[in-house]
């Protein structure tokens, strides 16, 4: 009977299964301690918490003061709002300057173009006038050849003794006064060619004369367009510094991130120099969803697989362990292997990270961060005699790949 008994337990089903030590740890990165720094250097003014005090997401942890040359003065975001809005009111100048040099050139242009169709039209008329003093020169230059044709006759007859020394100073006369109207008509003809030469170059002038002024417009507009450029990057400047001022005044007061405990205060004493980005405390979120941390050996990683599940013992809390076989075991916790990292880590081991498996039983609430576990990854069943051979053979154990099953997907 004892050897039946004896060759019936080596027939009984055994779970392998590979050991792992670690700590209790979170899920998610945001639940784990983490430090509470200072953005700003300053000096510390005032504590309104002590460590192992509990504080909610935006409650006052201390109060900085500054330290800062370039930050002393009280009124600096009043004063820096005030150059800000002198920085835009002389834009605003800057900016009806450019107006109503736009409206000048607008003018300027006008008048020019009323001062050429002036001239154009004066032009017009001295060139009808010179027409007219031409055809008037060309008259008086026919009457000059027949008063001329006539006195010469006259003369002859005259000289002939057939007409009377009278009659040749009328033929005179005449002939003298159709010399003097073409005289005076040939001074018209040559004073309208020169009005109408005057008339251009008063044209070239006028043309020149409000291309100077409206170029000079033009100048000045460019230079106040210039300056409101300038202006608005020193807006932009003096905007930006206002903002960083402003968020600046918001951080002399250090506020907790999340609720949690403080503890670990670095910086104590009133009137301490603290400097930028140094810790002040450590905080320990109050609501995190524990998760445990353990280190694999590389030759039992491939044994391991999300999904996989395991049982843990946790320290402080007592359990009795049948290793082959995790149903009989009593005090145990059971989890789920969440995530497995690829890296090896400092210790030489790989990092596995085990959620709760909240159906088989809940884990304390009195765990606290750091908490050592000891961790069984549950493996395959096998007999008792086959798990006494591959011991005694030093084999490891065999490679477990886990089914995905309907619930697990």
């Amino acid at each position: 009977m004892l050897l039946g008994i004896c060759a019936l337990v080596f027939f009984l089903p055994w779970t392998q299964n590979i050991r792992a030590t670690g700590t209790v740890t979170t899920l998610r990165q945001e639940h784990r301690p983490q430090q509470i720094n200072t953005i700003i250097a300053g000096r510390v003014d005032k504590w309104y918490v002590k460590e192992g005090d509990y504080v909610k997401k935006g409650d006052t942890i201390l109060l900085l003061s500054e330290i800062k040359e370039d930050y002393l003065d009280p009124n600096l975001l009043m004063r820096t709002g005030e150059q800000l809005q002198a920085k835009k009111s002389s834009v605003s100048y800057y900016q009806n300057k450019i107006n109503a040099t736009e409206s000048q050139i607008g003018a300027l242009q006008n008048l020019l173009k009323a001062k050429i169709n002036q001239l154009e039209n004066k032009l017009l008329q001295t060139r009808m006038k010179i027409v007219s003093d031409s055809m008037d020169m060309v008259a008086a230059e026919n009457d000059l050849k027949i008063a001329t044709l006539q006195f010469n006759r006259q003369k002859a007859l005259h000289d002939s003794g057939l007409v009377s020394l009278t009659q040749l100073e009328g033929r005179n006369q005449m002939y003298q006064t159709s010399l003097a109207k073409r005289i005076s008509a040939e001074n018209k003809f040559l004073a309208s060619k020169q009005e109408s030469n005057i008339l251009q170059i008063e044209f070239s002038a006028v043309q020149q004369e409000y291309a100077e002024k409206v170029s000079k417009a033009e100048g000045e507009k460019f230079g106040s367009l210039s300056m409101v450029a300038t202006g608005q990057g020193d807006i932009s400047k003096l905007q930006n510094q206002y903002a960083s001022y402003f968020i600046r005044n918001g951080m002399y007061h250090v506020i907790a991130p999340q609720s949690g405990q403080i503890i670990k205060a670095r910086t104590s004493g009133i009137g301490e120099i603290v400097k930028e980005g140094e810790m002040l405390v450590h905080i320990v979120p109050d609501q995190m969803d524990y998760a445990v941390e353990l280190f694999v050996r590389p030759v039992d990683l491939p044994l391991i697989s999300a999904g996989q599940k395991m049982r843990f013992l946790f320290d402080g809390f007592p359990a009795i362990v049948f290793s082959g076989w995790p149903d009989a075991s009593y005090g145990t916790f059971a989890g789920i292997v969440s995530a497995v990292e690829s890296d090896v880590s400092d210790n030489g081991k790989f990092k596995v990270l085990i959620k709760e498996d909240a159906s088989f039983r809940k884990w304390p609430a009195e765990l606290k961060m750091g908490t050592g576990a000891n961790g069984i990854a549950l493996l395959k069943n096998v007999p008792i005699w086959y798990e006494l051979w591959r011991n005694i053979n030093s084999f490891p154990p065999d490679y477990y790949k886990l089914t995905q099953t309907a619930e697990n997907k």
